[in-house]
C-alpha cells in the first residue's frame, strides 16, 4: 500500500476523526479520572473489532493489530486534560467548568483511533505486531511510568516505539524532532517560609515570612545566571505563591511553588539540591525556617533514537510531501513519553497544527488553544506508516 494511499483513505475518515476528538473535546478528564474517555476508547476499539486490555494505569487501553508474529511496534497517545477554564471560541467548547483539553491530548486519541481504523481497515499488511498505547496521566501523573511498569512493553516485546505531539507553533502539514535529547527531565518545586505572623502596623513584632519568601524567589534566578555554564539548559520557573488572607495580618507561612527542567536528570538533580540549599540558607539568615521538597514524579528527558528520526524523516515525507520535516533544538517542556525511550528505541515528534486564518495560534496550556482539524487525518496516516515501515525493517 503506497503512503499516498494511506493519506487519501485518512481524509475519507477526517469527519469521523473529528468528530471522537469534539466528543472528547466536550468532556475533559483530568489524570487518572480519564473514565469516559477510556469507555469512548473502548468502544470505539470494540466497534472496529480490535481486542484490546483495559484498566491498566486505572483508566489506559492497550489495542493490539497483526498476526503475533515476528516484530511489535508500539504508538502511543495521552488522554488527560488539564484544570484551565476554557476561553477558546468554538462550538464543541468544555462542558466542564475549570477543565480543559489544553494540551491537545484529544487530539493524540482520536488520531490514534484513526491509525487503528486504518490498521484494522489493511491488517494483512501488519507484518507482526501494532500495539496502540492510550495512555492517561501524562500531565504530572507518570502515566508512561506506570504504563510500563504494569507491562505494556511486554507480551509480545516492544522494539520500536512512536508518538506524535500537535503543535500550534507549527502550521498544519508541518512535522519537527531531532536525533538525541528532544525534551527536558522535568520536576516540581514547592517551598514553605515559615516566620511569625501578627498585626501589619506591627512589622517588629513579627518575622515576615513574604519578605524572606520573596528574597528566595529572586536568589533562585541566580542559579542559572551565576552557577549554569551559559551553553547549559535549565529552568527554575515559580509559579505560584499564596500567603495571608486580610490586609492588615502578616501571615505566619509562605508558600512557593514552581518547577525545574534541565536537559539531563544529573543536571535536574544538581539544580533541585542549589534550590533547598539557597531557601534554606536565606530562611535561616532572615530568622524563618524553610521546608522544601519536590513532590511528584521527576520526568527524564525525552530522547528519540537517531535510527527511529532517520525512519521516521522517511516514513513522515511520504505522508506530508517532501519540504514538510524539520530538525527543531531541544524544548524545556517535559513529557512521560520519556519512560518509554528509556527501554525501548523510540521517536517523538511534533505535528503542525497552526493555522492563522481560525486563530489556531495560541500555544499549549493557554485558555484560548485551538488546533487546526484538518491536521489530524495526517496524524492517523503518519502512525500508519511509522508501524509499517518500522515492521518491515525491524523484520529485514
Amino acid at each position: 500500500m503506497q503512503a499516498q494511499e494511506i493519506l487519501d483513505e485518512a481524509k475519507t475518515m477526517q469527519s469521523w476523526i473529528i468528530d471522537i476528538r469534539r466528543q472528547l473535546h466536550r468532556h475533559p478528564e483530568l489524570m487518572y479520572e480519564e473514565f469516559e474517555t477510556s469507555k469512548l476508547v473502548q468502544a470505539n476499539l470494540t466497534e472496529l473489532g480490535i481486542p484490546f486490555e483495559n484498566e491498566i494505569a486505572i483508566t489506559g487501553v492497550v489495542a493490539t493489530l497483526g498476526n503475533g508474529a515476528g516484530p511489535c511496534v508500539a504508538l502511543r497517545a495521552d488522554m488527560d486534560a488539564l484544570p484551565i477554564h476554557e476561553e477558546a471560541d468554538i462550538d464543541f467548547k468544555s462542558e466542564v467548568d475549570g477543565k480543559m483539553h489544553a494540551c491537545g491530548h484529544d487530539c493524540h486519541t482520536s488520531m490514534l483511533l484513526g491509525a487503528a481504523k486504518l490498521l484494522k481497515n489493511h491488517e494483512d499488511l501488519i507484518h507482526g505486531t501494532v500495539k496502540l498505547i492510550f495512555q492517561p496521566a501524562e500531565e504530572g501523573g507518570a502515566g508512561g511510568e506506570r504504563m510500563r511498569s504494569e507491562g505494556v512493553l511486554e507480551n509480545p516485546a516492544v522494539e520500536r516505539i512512536f508518538g506524535l505531539h500537535v503543535a500550534p507553533t507549527l502550521p498544519t502539514g508541518m512535522l519537527a524532532a531531532r536525533a538525541g535529547t528532544l525534551l527536558a527531565a522535568a520536576g516540581q518545586l514547592s517551598i514553605t517560609v515559615k516566620g511569625k505572623g501578627g498585626h501589619a502596623a506591627r512589622p517588629q513584632d513579627t518575622i515576615d515570612p513574604i519578605v524572606t519568601g520573596s528574597k528566595i524567589v529572586v536568589e533562585l534566578q541566580t542559579i542559572l545566571s551565576r552557577e549554569l555554564d551559559p551553553l547549559d539548559a535549565g529552568v527554575i520557573s515559580i509559579t505560584m505563591m499564596h500567603a495571608g488572607s486580610a490586609f492588615n495580618v502578616i501571615p505566619p507561612e509562605i508558600q512557593i511553588a514552581g518547577t525545574i527542567r534541565s536537559l539531563t536528570l544529573d543536571g535536574l538533580k544538581h539544580l533541585q539540591s542549589r534550590v533547598a540549599e539557597i531557601a534554606k540558607g536565606i530562611a535561616q539568615v532572615n530568622r524563618c525556617e524553610a521546608e522544601v521538597s519536590f513532590p511528584g514524579h521527576d520526568y527524564p528527558p525525552t530522547v528519540n533514537d537517531a535510527g527511529c528520526w532517520e525512519m521516521a524523516q522517511r516514513a513522515v515525507v511520504e505522508i506530508l510531501g517532501e519540504g514538510k520535516v524539520m530538525e527543531m533544538e531541544p524544548v524545556m517542556c517535559g513529557e512521560d513519553f520519556a519512560y518509554y525511550t528509556e527501554q525501548v528505541p523510540g521517536c517523538f515528534a511534533f505535528l503542525g497544527v497552526g493555522n492563522e486564518e481560525i486563530g489556531a495560534t495560541y500555544g499549549v496550556h493557554h485558555p484560548q488553544f485551538k488546533v487546526d482539524e484538518a491536521a489530524l487525518p495526517y496524524g492517523s496516516a503518519i502512525h500508519m506508516n511509522y508501524a509499517l515501515m518500522a515492521l518491515d525493517e525491524l523484520s529485514s
